[in-house]
């Protein structure tokens, strides 16, 4: 994969693909040799004996001379380090072991010369220090065994690292296999390069002295034997302990290193082996309170409806039953939010175990790959320097080079957005090497250079002002740079844009245009101005036609799935918005710690990061940063099957998305009973191997045909490198290419677990089958978006696609680290933020009234029936509008009628009313002390639940019932990004929009019921304030909730527009006038009043 190989763009159904090279570039083979350099060294390549150049692997090419080719034989690992594929001997070259007869090289000369001198041994120290170990995808180098000798004591460790002084367990010193001689005499050693001194050398002892038997150097006796098998017994048991946050017993918080009695026999782990995560759960003292006032809000509610139905209003019998039904309604949806939240829990992650295990210091990285996906449409309403900025964060991400690959999804075939990531790359260069030398954060250079901090706060190195200044520079040009490509952008020509070479831009047709990707970083010119190799980025646009279904944002995912699988297939993909850049730069690792785990990895199919923003208003008005969903709803979700996909900031596992089931649990425990399937009496009885194979395929067969999993997980677990697919005994390769499309490429991608490219592919073959991949007509008559990737049939493609994974027995983990993980923008204005909302609302009724919906989807799965409880709440809640209209509505009612919902109630019957009120209260206050969420942001909550509700949901209701009863499609609308957030301008601006309507109609009638109650109080005199002040107070309820509403109808603070003021103040007056003098809804006596006054006449 070539950066230098230009614009690639094509159509698999046309037979097209064509290849547009910058400007001065020639025609260059995509597999060739860069230069005669070697690239372990840096020394001359040189020749071959026949006077030819030396070429070392005759796969890829890769530039390597003929010392380092010698040696990589007979001390490294006998492969080439780019594409893996072991080399062959060459003519000269001595045989070493593993060598095959070779008819065609006759050099018996040379075939058994193993000679080894000192000019060879100096060759490769200087080798080491300009090697890039590192270099290219696949499996990491190893260093050759006489590197690692110092690094590594050469006597066996029995305990995961630690080595012991003096006798081994009562084993004497002369009964030992190896004798480690003392550090001491012998002179120093100056030697910068790991090689062993060869005045120290190790002594041995010989273990096959045929006149003694093993067990008398102590390692094959039956006491040893008996104390290995304890050793492991007591590390499963701490395994077991420390695994999903159980606390050791005696121990302070975990802590392996307090025990007390009962744990003393347990060992202190090794700390690279003990769990790389752990469960927090919730303060008993914090919880217990709260579970228990829900319990008692559950009986509140019981007696409260059995008095509402039981006391119906005589005189106002249809506003009784519109509100009792209200709030049936209320109390179910309440029911659906809040048991998924019984359990709630937190949970902290180990990075410092994570590198100890994945990630040491001075050897190639174990950590997996991540592949990148950014997704992008419009860069008039997503500006490409907001794009710039999270692609420059990822770039820079605190996670090994080599296994980050950046995608960005150009859905929109924009040459602005082409042109700007041009840019971008080259600015990379010089930004990543600085973030990476000052320890930055965040690193996305303009919330960098934007914080209002102490940037000089823990930087001790003299030259970081400097730098800085310097940095802050090249970004000012930078900006300049994109914010004339963004200016050239407004005048379109007609003919349409061309390149710098005049071919015309493939993407002037938005509509009608070819496949077409740009590697602008990878393995030739990927490298920063300091020479360090940079993380991949590629530029991709699927390929668009006429007469075709795109399937909008959750078809470019999908594009990007496959694309990715063909260049780079690593085991997990992150997903982000153009606008969520990375805050914090080891949020990749925090994800690796879950999914890495090798306790509770393997269930995990993604990892969701809770979303934070920039740029909102001090108050939040419109509740922009969702707290109480992301702190609270969340982390309840979390201790039952997980959270729900959102949509960005999240860490998949490639195999999730291919329609695995997930691996099942192994039961330990052979008792219990086979009367409940989840195990209510206990686990199941084990059977034999071919009746539970049996009964899994029986399972599977009784469930719905749209719950069938591609196949188990279980059955590739061991996977396959250059796996065949006519020998697999899973499926054949034609249901493969049913389901997942006819790119042969892909298919075996699929079939790596673990990630990686197929040893025998070449970059040209894989830049033809990714345009192949992303051709418009791939996911025709195949299972993409059904069951593969992200699902099909809704805006919120998000929501159905976590719900597709945890029906087939995933499950997810919610990490919150102490530094949030990503930030992006969100609309902060009113009529932003309600089609924000609207947008969403609309997905949860096209989930409700598709097959998929929860309601009735996935029973013959393994979703658990809370997590099933928060997807119906999911995709019913857009239901709570029409209740919701009604009930704001009945006050104005009550107050301009003199009647209300409720009869006189006795002393007693008022109880019921208090203690509901305090119940409600009383919980909001429980929850808000367990998730640390502030009483503002859970009043802002509540403010625009209603605000959206009476507007956003109920418009979303009706689309969604005229998309599907009369198929009247609605257009996605991209929310605009902006890339301003000093001012808040855009929080005062007043836009015009029909969802507007509704609670401008609320406020209004509610306002004028509450003037109008008052002026007929006001007439009546005394005795009529007593009924009046509960209706006031349902008035005043509907207001409160719509105050913000009604602050963004007005525009700016302090500004209030004069018009409004007048026409409120003259509306008042004539409604009060009006109601003195009419008083419609007295009933008018004909004739004399005969009532009696109380004076003898």
């Amino acid at each position: 994969m070539e950066a230098s190989s230009g614009l690639i763009a094509g159509s698999h159904n046309r037979d097209e693909l064509v290849i547009i090279r910058q400007e001065g570039d020639g025609v260059k083979p995509l597999n060739h040799v860069d230069g005669q350099v070697c690239h372990i060294c840096g020394d001359d390549v040189g020749c071959t004996i026949d006077g030819e150049l030396f070429v070392a692997c005759n796969e890829c090419a890769f530039p390597v001379c003929r010392p380092c080719y010698e040696y990589e034989r007979k001390e490294g690992n006998q492969s080439c380090p780019q594409c893996k594929t072991r080399y062959k001997r060459h003519k000269g070259s001595p045989r070493v072991e593993n060598d095959e007869e070779e008819d065609d090289v006759d050099d018996l000369e040379n075939e058994f010369n193993f000679h080894d001198d000192k000019q060879d041994q100096q060759h490769i120290a200087e080798a080491m220090l300009h090697a890039h170990m590192s270099y290219g995808r696949g499996d990491d180098l190893d260093l050759p065994p006489q590197m690692m000798e110092t690094l590594h004591p050469q006597h066996p460790l029995l305990t995961n690292g630690e080595t012991f002084s003096g006798e081994l367990h009562g084993i004497p010193p002369d009964h030992h296999a190896i004798v480690v001689p003392p550090m001491g005499g012998g002179g120093k050693r100056v030697h910068p390069l790991p090689y062993s001194d060869p005045n120290l050398q190790v002594q041995t002892r010989s273990m096959m002295d045929p006149t003694k038997d093993l067990a008398a150097y102590g390692y094959g006796t039956v006491a040893w034997e008996e104390r290995v098998h304890s050793w492991k017994m007591k590390q499963e048991k701490m395994q077991m302990m420390m695994t999903e946050g159980h606390q050791l017993p005696g121990g302070k918080d975990g802590d392996p290193t307090e025990y007390d009695d009962n744990g003393a026999d347990l060992p202190i782990m090794d700390e690279s082996r003990q769990p790389l995560s752990r469960k927090v759960p919730i303060p008993s003292s914090k919880i217990n309170p709260y579970r228990m006032l829900i319990v008692i809000r559950l009986v509140v509610l019981g007696f409260f409806f059995r008095y509402r139905i039981l006391n119906p209003v005589p005189n106002a019998y249809p506003l009784w039953l519109t509100s009792v039904i209200c709030e049936i309604w209320f109390a179910f949806s309440w029911i659906l939010d809040q048991f998924p939240k019984w359990l709630p829990i937190n949970r902290e992650t180990y990075l410092d175990r994570l590198s100890l295990r994945y990630d040491k210091e001075g050897e190639p990285s174990q950590l997996a790959a991540v592949d990148i996906y950014v997704s992008t449409v419009d860069p008039s309403k997503e500006p490409p320097l907001v794009t710039a900025n999270t692609v420059l964060s990822i770039l820079s991400v605190d996670y090994p080079v080599d296994k980050v690959s950046c995608y960005v999804s150009d859905d929109g075939a924009a040459m602005l957005t082409f042109e700007s990531l041009s840019e971008t790359s080259e600015f990379a260069r010089k930004w990543v090497p600085f973030c990476k030398k000052f320890n930055i954060e965040p690193r996305a250079p303009e919330m960098y250079f934007a914080q209002k901090i102490d940037y000089l706060k823990d930087k001790v190195q003299p030259s970081f002002v400097k730098e800085r200044r310097a940095m802050k520079r090249e970004y000012e040009e930078f900006k300049v740079r994109i914010n004339a490509l963004v200016a050239k952008a407004q005048r379109v020509p007609e003919e349409g844009w061309t390149m710098q070479d005049g071919t015309p831009w493939p993407g002037n047709n938005t509509r009608d245009h070819p496949g077409m990707m740009q590697v602008f970083l990878g393995h030739s010119g990927g490298h920063d101005t300091e020479g360090n190799e940079l993380p991949r980025l590629v530029y991709v646009s699927r390929e668009k036609r006429p007469g075709f279904n795109h399937h909008k944002k959750a078809g470019a995912m999908n594009a990007l799935v496959r694309v990715s699988a063909v260049l780079t297939n690593a085991p997990y993909m992150l997903n982000l918005d153009c606008d969520h850049y990375i805050n914090n730069s080891k949020a990749i690792r925090e994800a690796m710690c879950f999914m890495m785990d090798p306790t509770v990895g393997k269930k995990v199919c993604y990892v969701q990061f809770p979303q934070r923003f920039d740029g909102i208003d001090k108050n939040d008005r419109y509740a922009n940063h969702n707290t109480v969903f992301f702190d609270i709803n969340l982390k309840g979700l979390d201790g039952v099957q997980g959270p729900v996909y959102v949509g960005t900031g999240c860490v998949f596992r490639r195999q999730s998305l291919y329609g695995y089931d997930a691996p099942h649990a192994e039961k330990k425990n052979n008792k219990g009973c086979v009367c409940c399937p989840t195990g209510c009496c206990g686990p199941r009885k084990k059977f034999k191997k071919s009746k539970k194979k049996h009964s899994e395929k029986k399972k599977k067969a009784s469930r719905t045909e749209s719950s069938l999993p591609i196949f188990n997980l279980e059955d590739i677990e061991e996977g396959v490198e250059g796996y065949d697919l006519e020998n697999t005994s899973l499926v054949s390769q034609k249901t493969f290419e049913k389901r997942f499309g006819q790119s042969p490429v892909f298919v075996a991608s699929i079939l790596l677990e673990n990630g990686g490219v197929l040893q025998s592919s070449n970059p040209a073959s894989l830049l033809k089958e990714a345009i192949h991949v992303i051709s418009c007509g791939y996911e025709d008559k195949t299972e993409w978006g059904k069951e593969l990737g992200w699902i099909y049939g809704s805006v919120t493609e998000d929501i159905l696609t976590g719900f597709k994974m945890h029906c087939r027995g995933w499950r997810s983990i919610y990490c919150m680290p102490a530094r949030p993980a990503f930030k992006g923008s969100a609309p902060i204005n009113l009529s932003d933020r309600l089609h924000q909302v609207l947008r969403w609302a609309l997905g949860s009724v096209e989930i409700l009234l598709s097959r998929h919906c929860p309601i009735w989807y996935g029973y013959g799965g393994r979703l658990k029936w809370l997590e099933r409880l928060a997807y119906i709440n999911t995709t019913v809640y857009p239901l709570t509008s029409i209740p919701l209209v009604a009930y704001c509505t009945l006050p104005a009612i009550c107050l301009l009628t003199g009647k209300f919902i409720i009869p006189t109630i006795s002393n007693f019957a008022s109880l019921w009313f208090i203690s509901l009120f305090i119940s409600i209260f009383a919980t909001g206050i429980l929850e808000m002390r367990w998730s640390g969420v502030g009483i503002d942001e859970w009043w802002r909550n509540e403010q625009f639940w209603v605000i959206g509700g009476v507007s956003a949901h109920l418009f979303a209701l009706f689309q969604g019932l005229l998309k599907v009863l009369a198929g009247i499609d609605t257009n996605f609308t991209v929310t605009a990004k902006s890339g301003d957030d000093q001012s808040f301008g855009e929080l005062y601006t007043f836009k015009w929009t029909t969802l507007l309507i509704p609670p401008t109609t609320l406020l209004i009638i509610n306002l004028v019921g509450v003037v109008a109650g008052l002026s007929d109080a006001i007439n009546n005199g005394y005795q009529s304030w007593g009924p009046l002040f509960g209706k006031l107070f349902f008035a005043f309820w509907v207001i409160v909730h719509l105050y913000p509403f009604l602050k963004g109808l007005m525009g700016r603070q302090n500004r209030t527009p004069t018009i409004v003021v007048v026409w409120s103040i003259l509306l008042a007056s004539i409604f009060s006038l009006l109601w003195v003098r009419i008083d419609p809804f007295l009933p008018k006596v004909q004739g004399p009043n005969l009532q009696q006054c109380g004076i003898n006449c």
